[in-house]
């Protein structure tokens, strides 16, 4: 009887790590809707990106609650001027080469 239920319960483990492993049961991958990044942001708090035609839409993830943070045309990243560190840069140089006053 406990080789029995051992077995079952090693085919059943067996088949949900098969799943996992080909991705069975989280959309095909011509799906209108796909995750593109996600990124834990507290112990049970995510950040997520989800592609939905054109579209980026940042979610913020928590225990039973959804909400949309951004929409985004597909493909873009980041929110600041790509130009902001190098000008940062230049700025925080040139306060240093001043006199105290």
């Amino acid at each position: 009887m406990f080789l029995s239920l051992a077995l079952v319960l090693a085919l059943m483990f067996g088949t949900l790590w098969l799943m996992r492993r080909l991705r069975i049961g989280q959309g095909s991958p011509g799906s209108v809707l796909k995750v593109v990044a996600s990124a834990a942001v507290g112990p049970r708090e995510n950040v997520v990106v989800v592609e939905v035609g054109e579209e980026w839409l940042v979610l913020g993830v928590a225990p039973g609650a959804v909400r949309l943070l951004q929409t985004r045309p597909r493909g873009t990243v980041g929110g600041a001027d790509a130009t902001a560190p190098a000008a940062f840069a230049s700025r925080l140089f040139e306060a240093l080469r001043q006199p105290p006053r």
